[in-house]
C-alpha cells in the first residue's frame, strides 16, 4: 500500500512537458529558426525548422526550410544528416531553384570530410585517404555545372572540380606504387595508365609514367618500357624521376590553403 501510495504522488507530480512553440505559424516558427542559425544556435534552430517541415509540409517555408536543415547539419559536422536532407530535397521539389545550391552543398560535405581539418597537423596528404568521398564531391559539382553552367556557385565548383580531379589520380598512382613495390608488376601498370587515359592534364601524369617505365622494365619489355620513356622524355623533359627516384618530391596541392 506505502509503494502504491507513492507512485501515485509520483505520478501526481509529474508535468506534462510544453512545447513552447506550440501553435506557432510557419513563418514565425521559420523566422526563430533563421535567428537561432545567426547566432550559431544549431540544435534549437534545428528543431525549429523540422517543426515547420512536419506541422506544414506544403508550402515555401516547408521547402527553404528543408534547405536550411542540410547547411545546418552540414556546420554541426553531421554529414550523414546533411546528405539524407539533400536527398530528401531533391526527391520532393527536383525543379527548385535552389536545386543548383543544394547540388553545390553536397559537393562541399564530401569535399571537406572532417579528417581535412587536420590535414596540417598530420601532414596526410588528401590523397591516400579514401577515395569515396572524393568522387562523391566530384559527381555533385559535375551535375552543378552540367545543370546550371551560370549559377552563381558555379565558378568555385569549378576550381573544386579541378583539384578533385588532381588528387583522384594521385590516389591511382599512390595505388600503383603500392603494387609496384610488392612485385605486381602489371597490376601496377594498369593502374598507372588509368591516370594517363582518364585524367588528362594533371601533374601526377609524369609519376604515373615512371611507374609504367619501372614495371615494364621489371617485366623484361623492353619495348614497351621504351615507348613508355619517349612520352615520359616529350611530355616532362629532364623529369626529376630519373635522378631521385619513387621519392622525388611532388608538390601536392592542399585545398585548405586554396579556398
Amino acid at each position: 500500500m506505502m509503494v502504491a501510495a507513492a507512485l501515485l504522488a509520483g505520478c501526481g507530480t509529474t508535468k506534462k512537458e510544453v512545447d513552447p512553440t506550440a501553435g506557432w505559424t510557419a513563418e514565425r516558427l521559420y523566422q526563430d529558426a533563421r535567428q537561432e542559425m545567426s547566432a550559431g544556435n544549431w540544435k534549437d534552430a534545428r528543431a525549429r525548422l523540422e517543426a515547420v517541415e512536419s506541422r506544414y509540409p506544403f508550402g515555401t517555408f516547408a521547402q527553404q526550410a528543408l534547405i536550411d536543415q542540410a547547411y545546418i547539419n552540414w556546420k554541426d559536422e553531421e554529414p550523414a544528416k546533411a546528405l539524407a536532407a539533400i536527398d530528401r530535397f531533391q526527391k520532393q521539389y527536383p525543379s527548385h531553384p535552389g536545386t543548383d545550391y543544394m547540388l553545390y552543398l553536397k559537393g562541399l560535405i564530401s569535399f571537406t570530410p572532417p579528417s581535412a581539418a587536420l590535414a596540417n597537423v598530420t601532414q596526410q596528404d588528401p590523397s591516400e585517404r579514401d577515395p569515396k568521398g572524393l568522387r562523391e564531391s566530384y559527381e555533385a559539382f559535375n551535375e552543378l555545372l552540367q545543370r546550371y553552367p551560370n549559377s552563381r556557385y558555379a565558378p568555385d565548383a569549378a576550381k573544386r572540380q579541378t583539384w578533385l580531379v588532381s588528387t583522384i589520380a594521385q590516389n591511382e598512382v599512390h595505388v600503383a606504387e603500392y603494387y609496384y613495390k610488392r612485385g605486381a608488376y602489371v597490376a601496377a601498370i594498369n593502374r598507372a595508365q588509368t591516370v594517363i587515359t582518364d585524367f588528362k592534364g594533371v601533374p601526377i601524369a609524369e609519376k604515373a609514367l615512371y611507374l609504367m617505365y619501372l614495371s615494364y622494365d621489371k617485366l623484361g619489355q623492353t619495348d614497351l618500357r621504351d615507348d613508355t620513356k619517349r612520352v615520359l622524355d616529350t611530355n616532362f623533359p629532364d623529369s626529376r624521376y630519373f635522378k631521385e627516384g619513387l621519392d622525388a618530391k611532388v608538390n601536392y596541392w592542399n585545398p585548405i590553403n586554396w579556398f
